[in-house]
């Protein structure tokens, strides 16, 4: 089953989603993308799922040019941003979802504040993410 889950940045909230879906089923083939892909990982969102056993360092930020001409099981949105700017699949796409969640790399406060909005957004990412895997994609496996 191929998946595709796309952002605005690509650094955050798509690339966590991307390692908790291939650390739910290795047989999963997951990408990631954005729509104005930053080109970089963002450090704290390595960090935080590192935490947990799931290595994401080795990601890369792709554009969503890269995946347009591709077949897809599903695209996945996990921001407003990325939702709204989509671009057409052609047609080469089963199904369409959009699971949203808050910036972390948005949050503006003390050094503390901002990692509790990462952990809170990757555990976020984490149960509906879990949920989707059990309820919607391993019953098609």
């Amino acid at each position: 089953m191929r998946i595709l889950i796309l952002c605005t940045g690509n650094s955050c909230r798509s690339q966590m989603a991307h390692g908790f879906l291939q650390s739910f089923d290795k047989k999963l083939d997951v990408s990631s993308a954005g729509t104005e892909a930053s080109g970089k990982l963002s450090s704290r969102a390595v960090k935080v799922m590192q935490e947990i056993g799931i290595d994401i360092s080795h990601h890369k930020s792709d554009p969503v040019d890269k995946y347009l001409d591709q077949e897809w099981d599903y695209v996945i949105t996990v921001c407003g941003g990325a939702n709204e700017n989509c671009p057409a699949f052609l047609g080469k796409v089963k199904q369409r979802l959009h699971i949203g969640f808050d910036d972390p790399s948005h949050a503006v406060g003390s050094n503390d504040f901002v990692w509790s909005e990462f952990y809170r957004v990757r555990n976020e990412i984490k149960e509906a993410f879990f949920k989707l895997y059990t309820e919607k994609i391993k019953p098609q496996l």
